[in-house]
Parts: C-alpha cells; sequence; structure tokens
C-alpha cells in the first residue's frame, strides 16, 4: 500500500497511512483464515497470466502474505515483494524464506533496480488513498524495464473514491506506458465493461521517469 510523498507518518493526521477502506478491511480480516484460503492451490489465474508473457523478474507490488510472490518463486521465476503491511510481510518471510520481502511505501519507493514486469493484483490500486494512486503507478512503473510490462487487476465501482480505468490510463500513459491487452478476468475472458478489469500496459523505450 501507500501514502503521498506529503502524507503525515504513521500515527499522525487522520490515522489513515493508507485508505480507509484497507484499513477497515485489515481491522476485521484474520490473517490465519486469509492465508488458509489459498493453502494447497496449485494454480493462480494471475500467476499463469503472468507466466504467460516470460518474464525473467517480477516485482509483486502490494504483495500482502505472499500468495502470487510465492507461487512465482515456485515456478522458479525471480521475485520481489514490496508492501508497506509490515506484519502481512512478516508472514510472507516466514513462509516463503527464498524471495526478497521488502517493507516500503509504493508511492515513494525506489528499489534500485527494474524488472521485466511489474504486478499490481489482488485490487492494490482500489485500497490506495485517491490522492497516491497516480504516485503508486509512476514509481511501479519506474522500477520497469524499457518494454517491461505492467500488469493489475482491480475491481471497478460507481463510487467516486474507486479508480477507473479512465484514471488508471491516464496515470500509465504519463508514466510512459501503453495500453496493450485488456481483460475482465485473470485467465482473459473478454472485457466488454463488467465490474473488474485486468490491464495489461507496456512501457515504451527512452521513457523518462
Amino acid at each position: 500500500m501507500a501514502r503521498p510523498p506529503t502524507e503525515p507518518a504513521a500515527g499522525e493526521g487522520d490515522g489513515h497511512v493508507v485508505s480507509p477502506l484497507w484499513t477497515a478491511w485489515r481491522a476485521q480480516v484474520d490473517l490465519d483464515e486469509y492465508d488458509a484460503r489459498f493453502d494447497g492451490t496449485e494454480a493462480h489465474g494471475e500467476v499463469d497470466l503472468i507466466e504467460s508473457y516470460s518474464p525473467s523478474s517480477v516485482l509483486d507490488a502490494g504483495c500482502g502474505t505472499g500468495r502470487v510472490a510465492g507461487e512465482l518463486h515456485r515456478r522458479q521465476i525471480e521475485v520481489v515483494g514490496v508492501d508497506l503491511d509490515d506484519e502481512m510481510l512478516e508472514r510472507a518471510r516466514r513462509r516463503i524464506p527464498g524471495v526478497e520481502w521488502v517493507c516500503a511505501d509504493l508511492a515513494t519507493f525506489h528499489l534500485g533496480r527494474e524488472f521485466d514486469l511489474v504486478a499490481l493484483p489482488g485490487n492494490v490500486l482500489v485500497y490506495c488513498r485517491p490522492e497516491v494512486r497516480a504516485h503508486v503507478i509512476r514509481r511501479c512503473a519506474a522500477h520497469l524495464r524499457a518494454g517491461g510490462l505492467l500488469v493489475a487487476g482491480f475491481a471497478l465501482s460507481a463510487s467516486g473514491d474507486v479508480i477507473t480505468l479512465g484514471e488508471y490510463d491516464r496515470a500509465c500513459e504519463e508514466s510512459g506506458c501503453a495500453l496493450i491487452d485488456r481483460w475482465a478476468t485473470w485467465d482473459r475472458a473478454p472485457y466488454t465493461g463488467g465490474d473488474y478489469a485486468v490491464s495489461v500496459h507496456r512501457r515504451r523505450p527512452d521513457t523518462p521517469l
């Protein structure tokens, strides 16, 4: 998750380092039950789609407890997981020690390297505060090699606070990334204007970030 560069530190301001929606979700979720939902899962739709682009390296942005990054690692794809929630990251570290897990704000993070693909699965952008979403997209794009792919899936809503495809596409364009694919699901069902979208943008060569 993320806060904008001018956001107050944890414990300051209104108490929401991330969005109120994320704060409410974390307050009611049992992480043991959350992890158990995916135990024993042999195939993940997100990972199948990511793997289909044959990346050598992946950044899982907003990785949580490591469901997607862990499966990428199991399939022998180099992956780094980044999240602002260190409690969730600590679970990932215990369960999947072979992955690099980084506690950082997606709106401001700098890892000092580039990836073939940056993934934002699991409604990451829905749980970001509206004022930081463009920052998050820009920082993710900045971690892509030229020609690398930004892959994001998130729910769509009529709510004014929830990110729209228009907002997302504009932020990607401003970050030097062009839309190449869009589906309604991670298994490539055609997108015809439903309440969920999976978007793939490619970083244009020689794009300054």
